[in-house]
Order: structure tokens, then sequence, then C-alpha cells
């Protein structure tokens, strides 16, 4: 199960089912929707089972999600784990959504670096990835501004209702956050 982690103005808790009335709108607004690797939603029921499979991905250690709330607003977005590795490679991918109505606020940055710091200092992974859609402008300066390096294309990556897809890969590297925050 995912800890709490508090942040100055966020808070990580473990995602629960009785987040699916939040999380549904966000999942399935216009202007996220498009850049998650998920399958459509057409009911909030349908987000209480992709939190069930969720926190069943949790249990056997092959993903980790919060969902991400702000004090008098409840539950705004969602971060984690996709997956990592450790055996060999000590790397993990992460992935985040936020509600438009708090885009450019910085929640997703003070989200971002707490998971980061579950991440490098609690699981062990030395590397961190993000996959995005190279039209996704807003995420790609998200990471960027993170400390996140863009390292490259990967041509046809992922397969979505549309078809393949192209996506940038991020990466952020243990010794690079170290000299961050020095």
């Amino acid at each position: 199960m995912a800890p709490v982690l508090g942040g100055h103005r966020v808070e990580l808790r473990g995602m629960q089912p009785r987040d699916a009335d939040a999380l549904f709108p966000v999942w399935t607004h216009p202007r996220v929707a498009p850049w998650l690797n998920a399958p459509p939603l057409s009911s909030a029921g349908d987000a209480q089972q992709l939190i069930g499979l969720l926190l069943q991905m949790a249990q056997e250690e092959e993903s980790l999600r919060w969902s991400i709330t702000l004090p008098g607003a409840g539950v705004i977005g969602s971060c984690g784990y996709n997956y990592w590795q450790l055996a060999g490679a000590y790397r993990g991918e992460i992935g985040c959504e936020l509600a438009p109505a708090y885009w450019g606020q910085g929640y997703m940055t003070e989200a971002l670096e707490l998971a980061l710091g579950f991440g490098f200092g609690v699981m062990g992974l030395n590397r961190i990835e993000a996959l995005c859609h190279p039209d996704n402008i807003r995420a790609g300066k998200l990471f960027q501004g993170l400390g996140f390096r863009q390292e490259g294309l990967l041509r046809q990556y992922r397969h979505t209702a549309e078809g393949f897809q192209d996506v940038v890969l991020y990466a952020l590297l243990r010794g690079e956050r170290a000299q961050d925050n020095t």
C-alpha cells in the first residue's frame, strides 16, 4: 500500500475505491484523456474498476499509485509508478494527471517531488523515466522542470484505439537529482 506523503500544499495518499467519483472527471476530461495510456471510461463505476486493478497491481508490487489531495478541495489528480524493476536495473516509470482547474499552480510539481523522493530514497531507484506523447508540451515542460532530460523518441511505442503512437522518453538519474538539490 502506498504510504502517505505530505508536502507544503498537497498530500499524496494511497488511491482508494472511493476516489472514483473525483478521478472519473479528471481521467475523462477532454484536455487530459487524450494523453492517458488507459482504456476509455464511461462511468465512475469504470473508474472504480480501474482503481481496483491499480490496487491489485500495488499488492503484487507491480505498480504504486497515489491520489493527490488538496485541503479543502479533496482529490485533484493522481500520480505514481506505472512499473518498476529493481533486479539489474533499479528503474521505474512515473506517470501523473491533474484536473485542469489546478494546472499551472505548482501542485503537480510538488506531488511529483514527493513521489520522486520516495522512488529514489525508499524504493532505491537509480533511474526514473516518464513517457509522454510528443504533442503533450505541458507534460514535457513539467518533467524538464523537475530535472528530467529528454533522451529520445520511441517510435510507435504504444498502441491505442487510434493506432500506434510515438512517445518521448524523459529520464532523471539519482545522481542528477542529488546535484540539483545541492
